[in-house]
């Protein structure tokens, strides 16, 4: 049967109430049009004989693009970069057994992060689940632990609802993956279809959204009477569309403001009230700030342990906590705090500036001046200073804050993988706009630069986008080269190659009294000539007077996908550095501290 454009206004508009005409269609033909009524326009998968079904059906219409990936971790991969940059629901489909196996680590990555997606799996047919079929696995058990919520659909009836309610679920509350298990029977059954729902209604599942006015209120009470107030504010930020609101807030009051590593774009780098990433590898004064303020706001972040360090050495100064967060489980979790505020941070920090601009009370400006005095003495440290001067060698950074120079007015998408190299683009790209910045961040996955970086140029095909990578991350998933190819997603690669894994070999240097097993790439291709094997551009840069010029070209090269070989110093290491179990303000400033 047809699913044609002409069809998509009657799919989004239909409720299955009176008056919709009935047809009968395959369970995987209302999936397709579920799909079209929720607005998808793109899908990342790889077919196999558990989801043929639903694949024919993806061939008798042309609204959806489907992109073939090479491997399912990078449809997943793809599906959450696209998410991360265009705030929509991102959407995978992959076969049953090991294509659902292979989908895990970009679910849990997904999970970590937060993100709203939808993974579609096959499953063998009913009949067959629990009998070692082929290609048979326990998807539902086997993804509990990294879903937001998960379904196994028995009947093609329940298809269209069930669709609603996992993209209901993704997207509202604290957002996050929801994988939908069809079994092929399933998808090939027929049933009466009268239309997508156009509501849904879960007992179980209602989200706060507004937060208790009262506590907005102490909370107003306590940021305006402070003497070192402080704003830290993670990935919910982003994830909840509020940075015009943080940023309204900062202004009128004037305060110190950091971002956590998911967080970065929410508040403007270049503005002098941002303070930088604050954490493990943040900066000196993000870090003694958070550790002497007496008041902290903190909007959309979890305390994660790479941001706070040993909790008992934070706890060793008293401060009042303020916690807005949408969800309930995520405030007093790792750090107590004072006043709990559960609901959508947009419409509290709504409310809360609603509040302020009523308020006759004001900041204390003379303890806001002393503060901002403190903090600069910090700032002084310039505690992100390298070799800038080498000629010799390419310093990472210098990479990094060349091409952040080069494209801070343009508009830019950068990704990273998982290692130094993400550190760095942290600390040396500035950045001024929310969800520019795409990494993974809870889960730490190697792997996903290429991906998230064709996700985000399929969505924004007029943008830069760039992957900082190194050339452990990369070779994760460079397959996906060649996806990038049929589907045209010219993408610009930046590999700082130290033949190390670099954050392996940084931790034992310190920690491991430079013992380095198993960090050294002793075997690596030849990275040029495996680009231009998959069709594309390759470039080695070995010396630092090239890395502009370099640049320069890829980015004339608009309509392919460049991979930059930068031979960086393979003996650098991310400075500031926090050690595991230190506080955030016990930071190892350079070599001269080991």
């Amino acid at each position: 049967m047809e699913i044609s454009k002409a069809e998509i206004a009657s799919a989004a508009a239909a409720s299955s109430g009176a008056g919709n005409s009935t047809q009968e269609l395959m369970g995987a033909e209302v999936l397709v049009k579920a799909l079209q009524a929720e607005g998808v326009q793109y899908i990342w998968g790889y077919p196999g004989g558990a989801v043929l079904y639903i694949y024919d059906a993806f061939y008798k219409q042309d609204t959806i693009q489907h992109v073939l990936v090479r491997h399912e971790q990078a449809a997943v991969h793809a599906a959450d970069g696209y998410a991360r940059a265009t705030g929509e629901v991102g959407v995978a489909l992959v076969t049953s057994g090991p294509g659902l196996t292979n989908a895990v680590t970009g679910i849990a990555t997904a999970y970590m992060d937060s993100i709203p997606m939808v993974i579609i799996s096959g499953q063998v047919p009913t009949a067959a689940i629990g009998l070692d079929a082929f290609q048979e696995c326990d998807t539902v058990g086997i993804t509990r632990p990294i879903v937001k919520h998960n379904f196994l659909v028995k009947d093609p009836k329940d298809l269209a609802m069930t669709m609603k309610k996992a993209f209901h679920i993704a997207r509202s509350g604290r957002p996050g993956p929801v994988v939908v298990d069809v079994p092929k029977d399933v998808s090939f059954k027929k049933t009466p279809y009268a239309g997508y729902p156009d509501k849904v209604e879960m007992r179980s599942y209602n989200p706060v959204r507004k937060g208790h006015g009262g506590q907005i209120r102490k909370a107003l009470q306590l940021l305006l009477a402070a003497k070192r107030p402080y704003i830290y504010t993670g990935g919910g930020v982003l994830l909840g569309n509020a940075t015009n609101e943080l940023r309204t807030l900062v202004d009128m009051l004037g305060y110190p403001v950091t971002n956590t590593l998911m967080g970065l774009g929410a508040y403007p780098a270049s503005d002098r009230k941002f303070l930088g990433m604050l954490g493990m590898h943040g900066t000196i004064e993000a870090n003694n700030a958070m550790q002497n303020c007496d008041v902290l706001l903190a909007v959309g972040a979890r305390f994660d342990d790479r941001v706070i360090g040993n909790p008992k050495h934070f706890a060793q100064n008293e401060r009042k906590i303020i916690h807005v967060d949408i969800d309930p489980s995520s405030i007093s979790k790792r750090v107590k705090v004072d006043i709990p505020i559960v609901g959508d941070v947009k419409d509290v920090l709504t409310e809360l500036i609603s509040m302020i601009r009523e308020s006759t009370a004001k900041p204390d400006a003379g303890a806001l001046a002393d503060w901002w005095k403190t903090i600069e003495a910090w700032r002084s440290r310039d505690c992100l200073k390298y070799d800038r001067g080498n000629t010799d060698v390419i310093k990472p950074q210098y990479v990094v804050e060349t091409l952040w120079n080069m494209t801070k007015d343009a508009d830019a998408y950068i990704t990273s993988d998982v290692g130094q190299h993400q550190m760095w683009a942290a600390q040396y790209y500035r950045f001024d706009e929310p969800r520019r910045w795409i990494n993974s961040g809870g889960l730490g996955t190697m792997g996903v630069g290429i991906p998230y970086a064709m996700g985000i140029k399929l969505a924004k095909p007029d943008s830069e986008v760039f992957t900082i990578t190194g050339e452990g991350s990369v070779q994760m998933c460079i397959q996906e080269l060649s996806t990038c190819l049929q589907y045209n997603t010219p993408i610009k690669i930046c590999s700082l190659n130290n033949r190390y894994l670099g954050m392996v070999r940084q931790w034992q240097e310190i920690e491991y009294s430079g013992r380095y097993s198993h960090s050294y790439m002793d075997a690596l291709p030849n990275f040029v000539k495996l680009a231009e094997a998959y069709g594309h551009v390759g470039m080695l840069i070995e010396r630092p007077q090239d890395v502009e010029p370099a640049l320069r070209e890829a980015r004339k090269l608009k309509d392919r996908t460049v991979f930059m070989d930068f031979r960086t110093d393979p003996t650098e290491n991310v400075f500031p550095m926090v050690k595991a179990g230190m506080g955030i303000t016990e930071m190892l400033m350079g070599s001269e501290d080991l």
